[in-house]
């Protein structure tokens, strides 16, 4: 199709927050009748543009044209005035409300000034017949299914807008039986010409769904291209960024000086949680650093909190050192000599305004218990302790974290859960978002920890990073453990094959 006939063309966005670049030079083009998904790891820049593209935020820098007219909508309503609706994976409709109320909602018919509440039932059955659903529209919206509220929540935004309908992780909640009704809805809104973008995790998903595709990269365009003709393992290459090399570190092909299989004292088996991560088993090992890898929403992060205690499983069972032991908190974890570093530092991680000491302090005293205080005196100690050793800068133990880089904090969390002793250290994308020094002296510091005989888990999205510094890695594809390599068989590419493996065995 002709790029002058677009529906809708975004060109040259640019969008930064406080100096950092979030978007860099953003091209999108959506034909009529076309389903576009969107695609991209965390940072991509997705939502970013998405919120543009829907009066959210205003561009900095590019062009929009919706049917060959510049638009800038200044909000969501003149978004929507002008053609574009957005449903997001929590459906924003009020579920104390029934279907029809929610439908209409600040646009109800009306009759002599009041609700013309038997027009309104009438055009919401006439309405909903479109997308195949007889329903009671007099019923509230809390009585029907996720599946059934999306779908709803798009006769709205379509209702409203009627040109482009954007869709952010429409199937995240839904099981495979929804998917199929949801996606039988889009093919019919894209066959009566509507242009629709989708955002979603699920590679099977956006072949069996989605005519183009769009790839992000830290806020850069990576490539669009027609889903038909492009294999799953190069897309993946375009998400993760990196070229096709039949390379393989030197150290993986060598035996790696770990305990036994047979030896190994912390186990998880059968260990899952419905809707979450599908049943798995773990082994790790004293010196040993098993890495985690998947695209977004594969299950990494689901995986670090079961483990953790922050979700609780509800099959399987862990053991240390031969014992059963019940891992229903995050406290549980602690007691067992656990650590874990999550993946969003700012919000999971650090207390901003609390000091590097207070906060270096927290897991210690989370162990000791909230009734025994530690005293400033040992708070200071402590941290000095792991400000020397980690050289984490400013060396101001008394500075509040919120002002130190994001290496810096990265080191202070490292710091808080090495300050407890753990036996496990889980390691949620622990380079993320940091310079190029500290990246550098956080995977020695894993190398290091691993030659004194901690035990860790490290997930990341960086695959160099994982065949740097794994011994074993475990891969992950739409919320289940699907292969593990070993020793010489951990390289980025083996990591590739076996997403690309997955998704080709998902989509058949």
């Amino acid at each position: 199709m002709a790029e002058t006939n677009a529906l809708l063309e975004a060109r040259g966005i640019g969008k930064s927050f406080l100096g950092i670049t979030a978007l860099d030079s953003v091209d999108l083009t959506l034909q009529r009748g076309e389903i576009h998904a969107l695609l991209g790891e965390n940072g991509a820049g997705k939502s970013t543009l998405i919120k543009i593209l829907t009066g959210v935020y205003a561009r900095d820098r590019g062009t929009i044209r919706l049917d060959g007219a510049e638009v800038s909508p200044a909000n969501v309503a003149e978004a929507q005035a002008l053609g574009i609706g957005t449903v997001y994976q929590e459906v924003n409709l009020l579920e104390n409300l029934t279907v029809a109320e929610n439908l209409f909602l600040g646009r109800q018919p009306r009759r002599f000034g009041l609700v013309d509440r038997r027009a309104m039932r009438d055009r919401s059955r006439t309405l909903l017949k479109r997308y195949g659903l007889d329903i009671d529209v007099d019923a509230l919206l809390s009585s029907y299914s996720v599946a059934i509220r999306q779908i709803i929540a798009i006769a709205r935004a379509v209702d409203l807008s009627g040109k482009v309908l954007v869709l952010d992780e429409p199937t995240a909640s839904l099981d495979g039986k929804e998917v199929d009704m949801l996606f039988g809805v889009l093919r019919k809104l894209r066959d009566d010409g509507l242009g629709i973008v989708i955002i979603t995790h699920f590679l099977n998903q956006v072949y069996a769904v989605a005519d183009q595709v769009t790839v992000l990269r830290n806020g850069r365009l990576v490539g669009t291209r027609a889903l038909s003709d492009l294999p799953q393992l190069e897309l993946i290459s375009m998400m993760l960024g990196r070229e096709l090399q039949h390379i393989t570190r030197d150290h993986q092909a060598e035996e790696q000086t770990v305990a036994p299989l047979a030896q190994a004292p912390i186990r998880f088996n059968g260990y899952g949680k419905r809707g979450s991560v599908a049943p798995f088993d773990l082994e790790v090992r004293p010196g040993e650093v098993v890495g985690i890898a998947g695209l977004l929403g594969s299950g990494r992060t689901e995986t670090a909190f079961l483990l953790f205690g922050i979700d609780r499983a509800d099959s399987g069972g862990a053991e240390i050192d031969g014992k059963p032991v019940a891992l229903s908190s995050p406290e549980a974890a602690i007691a067992n000599r656990f650590g874990f570093c999550p993946e969003e530092r700012k919000t999971d991680g650090i207390i901003g305004d609390l000091s590097v000491a207070d906060n270096i302090a927290l897991a210690v005293q989370a162990r000791q218990g909230w009734a025994k205080p530690i005293s400033s005196r040992q708070k200071r100690a402590l941290a000095q302790d792991f400000i020397r050793s980690l050289d984490i800068r400013p060396a101001d133990a008394e500075r509040p974290i919120k002002f130190l880089s994001g290496g810096n904090q990265q080191k202070a969390i490292l710091a808080r859960w090495l300050a407890t002793e753990p036996r496990l250290l889980i390691l949620d994308e622990p380079t993320r978002g940091i310079d190029i020094g500290a990246h550098a002296e956080i995977l020695k510091m894993i190398e290091r920890l691993c030659a004194e005989g901690m035990s860790l888990v490290v997930i990341s999205s960086e695959l160099e990073e994982l065949t740097a510094v794994a011994h074993r890695v475990i891969v992950l594809s739409d919320r289940r453990h699907i292969a593990e390599l070993t020793g010489s068989e951990v390289s980025a590419d083996a990591i590739m094959q076996a997403i690309a493996g997955s998704a080709r065995t998902e989509a058949a």
